[in-house]
């Protein structure tokens, strides 16, 4: 019988008051296990499987995922935005493949609209509570919102599924005749983008964005003078985005749209946002108590591999 592989010591434990040990507290106080195994994950070596565990409980019979997994959409029932949530998490651990993403692109096909793409809320929604800014309607529409991070992550994992080909045109389209928009949409474009197979096209439709974004002042390019750009329509009053909300990472093309100075300001205020508790706070409407206890984590573990994608030091 082969000897069981040793499994990789855990790191030393990081500096007292460093923002992640800092951090640490606060995820082992309030996260959901999801959360829990997903910072392991990402900063304390731990592996891929109890992640896996973890996210397999929001998982429907379907094929999609729904319990809450995306907070602001209480209920059991599947939803277009659970299941990219879920899609981002198998993506950070390196599990979006196989037989699981096989079902869930099965279940992409049911809720598709007539245009191939996916609508924000599927109507079965109406049964159960959801926040007040993602309205339910009977008959949506696709949106870029929902079909663009999607598509980008199976791109990025080489998922090839019939589903695909209509989606992806769809976000073609919507990217390449913005006019107009608002930073949940624009960080949906630059997820699309950054993954999609067309390089020089990707390329092109994201430097036209970027020009977007500074002309309608979309980014706080100055965090000591917010109110100097304008909050989107609908949006809560300070529910500001900044370079590094849309430039997660150095390599995102998002990141040309901005200056070292601009971006180094930018993480510099991410770093500063970390609250006395540890977690780092909502900038959106907390609607409920327990959506916002939710998101909390979640926030603070993206907020970390942010700064931590940049270089910027966590454990010291």
């Amino acid at each position: 019988m082969a000897e069981k592989p040793l499994s990789s010591p855990p790191p030393p434990p990081a500096a007292p008051g460093s923002p992640l040990a800092r951090a640490e507290r606060f995820v082992w106080l309030t996260a959901r296990v999801l959360e829990q195994r997903r910072f392991a994950y990402h900063f304390l070596r731990g592996g891929a499987d109890p992640v896996e565990a973890a996210l397999t409980a929001y998982l429907d019979e379907d094929g999609g995922y729904g319990h809450a997994l995306e907070p602001d959409l209480r209920g059991p029932v599947s939803q277009p935005l659970h299941t990219a949530h879920a899609l981002r998490v198998l993506d950070s651990i390196g599990r979006c493949g196989g037989l699981r993403v096989e079902r869930i692109c099965r279940y992409l096909t049911s809720v598709s609209t007539h245009e191939g793409a996916l609508p924000a809320i599927h109507p079965s929604q109406r049964a159960y509570p959801s926040a007040p800014f993602v309205p339910v309607v009977d008959d949506p529409a696709g949106e870029l919102l929902s079909t663009g991070p999607v598509v980008g992550t199976l791109h990025r994992n080489q998922v090839w599924h019939a589903w695909l080909f209509r989606a992806t045109e769809f976000c073609w389209t919507a990217v390449e005749s913005l006019e107009k928009s608002h930073p949940y949409e624009v960080h949906a474009a630059v997820a699309f983008l950054d993954s999609a197979p067309d390089r020089p096209r990707a390329e092109a439709a994201a430097d036209r964005l970027g020009r977007l974004v500074r002309e309608q002042r979309l980014a706080v390019l100055d965090p000591d003078r917010p109110d100097e750009f304008p909050v989107a329509d609908g949006y809560a009053p300070g529910e500001h985005h900044y370079p590094h909300d849309y430039a997660r990472v150095p390599d995102s093309l998002a990141r040309g749209w901005f200056t070292d100075e601009e971006l180094s300001r930018s993480l510099d205020f991410l770093a500063a946002e970390q609250a006395e508790d540890g977690g780092w706070p909502l900038r959106w409407r907390a609607w409920a108590p327990g959506s916002a206890l939710e998101w909390r984590p979640i926030v603070t573990i993206e907020a970390l591999r942010t700064l931590r994608a940049y270089g910027r030091p966590l454990d010291g």
